[in-house]
Formats: C-alpha cells, structure tokens, sequence
C-alpha cells in the first residue's frame, strides 16, 4: 500500500526540500504552504498541493475536506512550517512572543490532532516534529525562538510515549544550520519589531541581526538534510531523535558546560560581555 505524507511550511528551504524526497521516494505527498504560488513548481513536478495557514482552524478545517475529498489517509505527517522571532526578551513584545508560540507551537499541536484519528484507525503512522538544535542550547537574542522549540521537544517526547501504545512512531528532528530562507526571515522580522524606543541593546544590534543569519553560515544543503531525514523515518525503525546539519552536535554539547561557562562564551560570542559596566575606581 502507497503511503502518504503530509508536509507544512513547503515554500522554501526545508519543507520545500523534504517533500520533494518524499515524492522520490515514491510517497504521494500533499505539500502545503499559505499560498500556492509558493508550491506552484512543485505541483508541476507531479507532488499535490494544498493552501494552508496552520495558524488559522478554518483553513486546517479546508485541508482535511481536501482529503476526504481525494479519499487519501495520511499516515506521514511532518510538522515543519515555522519562523524565528528574534530580539532581546526584555523588550521584546509579548505579542510577539504569542505569535512565535502560536506557530512554532500550538499550531503543530493543532496540526497533529487533526490528523491522528486516521491513524489511530489504522494502529499504524508517523509524527516527525521539526525542532531545532536552539531548543536545546539557548542562545542571546533567540529566546522566544530557543523557548518554542523547547516547547517541541517537549511536546514531542511525551506524544512517542503516549502514541506508542497504538502503533504511531514519533520523530523529533534537531537540525543545525540548514540552507533556508530563516536569516532572511529572522531580520525581517526582528525590523518589524523595532518600534522606535531606545533599546539598551542597541550597541548590539549588529550581533543580534548576525544572531538572526548565524545558522545560514556553512550551512548544510537542505536537499542533503532532506534524503538524510527520510531515510531515517522511512526506516523499519525511526529514531526518537534525530539531529543533522551544521552544529548540530556541538550546540548541544554546550548544554552540558557548567552554567556559568555556558554564559561566559555565549556573551562574548553575541557581545553581551561589552555591556557590562566598568567597575568604578575606589575612593582614595
């Protein structure tokens, strides 16, 4: 029996590239993203495409009719679309810090509930969570970022545990640097969030919008991510956990430094080390 795969966020980089290795290797694939102008080619190259904001119930709603409609039982579903908020948590906005959950989090939730009765009927499926090597090492001015992929993670690890039971597998992927269309993505929107006020941090604001790019530097092609990716989900035994791309390994690895050696190398990697004050000189 062919098997059918669902993937969000396919516009660019790595949804965009995931499909298409799906379709390879020989899955029908519905590819979503907000607009089909951004999936047009990849429904020339044969793979089915739908409209799809995760962000809003009606339009998931829309989604599952089109299902239905084509009689297709998704037993593959990758929760990839996504974005990055950048900036320092102190002044970032909290409705942004909503925006980036809602996305990067509730929305994958959202995504996944919709899709799980058909595979809870057929005691047979596959969850792959895209998360990020930042949900594990949280950097300067990625909070909101690090924090809802931490969410993922999280999440993640209870659904295999909790989803096992009934023959449904579920795949937290922790990529590193992957070539995509975040940096570009990230600036945009740590401008966006700029409302004009004087910001505490701003002698830094070269190293945050560098912070914004920092993943895109020597970053692993996302069509080597993608065949690395499913071949390990299309595997008689899909990992738990999967980690690939730039940095994928040592970011992690960072995690386990002592707090205080952790802090000491990512301040002076981002700047924050030259906004501490000078000790004043003592009274003679």
């Amino acid at each position: 029996m062919m098997r059918t795969a669902l993937v969000t966020g396919c516009s660019t980089g790595i949804g965009r590239a995931v499909a298409r290795e799906l379709h390879a290797q020989g899955l029908v694939v519905y590819a979503t993203a907000r607009k089909l102008v951004g999936i047009a080619e990849l429904h020339s190259e044969g793979l089915r495409t739908a409209a799809l904001d995760v962000d809003c119930k009606t339009s998931i709603q829309a989604l599952l009719q089109r299902l239905e409609q084509d009689g297709a039982t998704v037993d593959l579903l990758v929760n990839n679309a996504g974005f990055g908020v950048m900036g320092p948590l102190a002044e970032l906005p909290v409705a942004e810090l909503q925006r980036q959950f809602q996305t990067n989090v509730f929305s994958l939730m959202a995504m996944t509930q919709a899709l799980l009765p058909p595979m809870f009927s057929s005691g047979r499926g596959c969850i792959v969570n895209i998360g990020s090597v930042s949900g594990v090492t949280a950097t300067p001015f990625s909070g909101a970022y690090c924090a809802s992929k931490a969410a993922v993670h999280s999440l993640s690890e209870t659904l295999r545990m909790e989803l096992a039971p009934f023959g449904i597998h579920v795949v937290t992927v922790q990529p590193g640097g992957i070539q995509s269309e975040f940096g570009a993505t990230a600036t945009a929107t740590l401008d966006a969030t700029s409302d004009g006020r004087p910001s505490r941090y701003a002698a830094l604001g070269h190293a945050i919008a560098e912070r914004a790019r920092a993943s895109q530097d020597g970053a692993m092609p996302a069509e080597t991510f993608a065949r690395q990716l499913v071949n390990a989900v299309l595997s008689d035994k899909p990992p738990s956990i999967l980690r690939i791309g730039k940095h994928s390994r040592t970011l992690p690895a960072l995690a386990q430094l002592p707090s205080r050696a952790r802090d000491a190398l990512l301040s002076r990697r981002f700047g924050l080390a030259r906004l501490r004050p000078r000790p004043r000189p003592r009274p003679q």
